[in-house]
């Protein structure tokens, strides 16, 4: 991993040589367990626990109930790094890394639901259970245009007033929709995704150097097979480890040259094209003019 001073990046996160580790305890694919004396333990707690490591720094976990409620508590300062779905939203808040994991969201319905497609649940009346504040809802109140999205506390609560409720989409991850399933016979699961939530870590804006340095610890996390260890650990199912920046940044390179590539052909194919009807009309006319004097001759 790339080294931009460390002393700065333990000046910007650590007081005490202590660095505050922010965790989402909604997102039971990152957080496995809490124990009795309020310590996380799963793929996340372990990234934070890895990341001190290289600073040399203990580590103290900031748990919030909430996605939403990690999010604010960055504003009290009340921690130094955390784990978050990388949302555009909360992105103009807090400097995100690259996403080390992909979680697949989708919708499930009932037996009877009309509903067939993804396409169809975006429609007048439909009404979506969430959990507020979630990287889905934040996706959803930014794309739905006629379905209405009914706002609960926690997933848990979502999955309890879509039942009671009697409401006619529950949206969420899919992992956790192929387990709610199971508690509604004959429920289905909509085939695709809407979206992927972009499980990324994250910092304060004015930590400019640690958030450099965090940037490249997640890369390496991902490059050395750290994170598929970590699901591996959990036995998590239904995650994607993220590709690596790097590779995006080739893919979309790629893409440009090959569409570049092939506009240019079209280019050059269009100037032979027009090469040639130059050709074919010079020779027409000097087979014209050719005829022309022919026939005066004979005249």
């Amino acid at each position: 991993m790339k080294n931009p001073s460390i002393d700065q990046v333990k000046k910007e996160l650590t007081k005490n040589n202590v660095i505050r580790v922010g965790i989402n305890a909604a997102n039971f694919l990152l957080v496995s367990r809490i124990d009795d004396h309020g310590v996380p333990f799963g793929i996340a707690p372990d990234l934070g626990r890895a990341f001190a490591k290289t600073l040399g720094a203990e580590v103290v976990f900031v748990v919030r109930k909430t996605p939403g409620e990690l999010a604010d508590a960055a504003k009290e300062g009340a921690w130094d790094i955390a784990f978050l779905g990388k949302e555009p939203q909360r992105a103009k808040e807090l400097s995100f890394t690259e996403p080390y994991l992909e979680i697949p969201v989708t919708f499930l319905v009932r037996e009877e639901s009309s509903i067939t497609s993804i396409e169809d649940v975006d429609r007048d009346g439909n009404r979506i259970s969430v959990m507020n504040r979630s990287a889905y809802d934040l996706f959803l109140t930014n794309h739905l245009k006629n379905a209405t999205l009914i706002r609960s506390g926690s997933i848990d609560e979502s999955f309890t007033n879509f039942v009671a409720d009697g409401l006619e989409v529950l949206g969420g991850l899919k992992p956790r929709l192929v387990s709610d399933a199971e508690k509604i016979q004959g429920s289905r699961i909509l085939d695709g995704k809407i979206t992927s939530v972009k499980q990324s870590a994250c910092t304060p804006p004015r930590n400019i150097e640690a958030a450099k340095y965090l940037y490249e610890f997640i890369e390496e996390a991902k490059q050395s097979g750290v994170i598929d260890q970590l699901i591996e650990k959990y036995s998590v199912k239904g995650v994607d480890v993220a590709p690596l920046a790097s590779k995006v940044k080739r893919l979309n390179s790629f893409e440009f040259r090959h569409h570049f590539g092939k506009a240019r052909s079209c280019t050059y194919l269009l100037l032979c094209l027009s090469i040639l009807h130059l050709i074919g009309q010079r020779i027409l006319k000097n087979a014209r003019g050719l005829v022309f004097r022919n026939n005066d001759n004979s005249g």
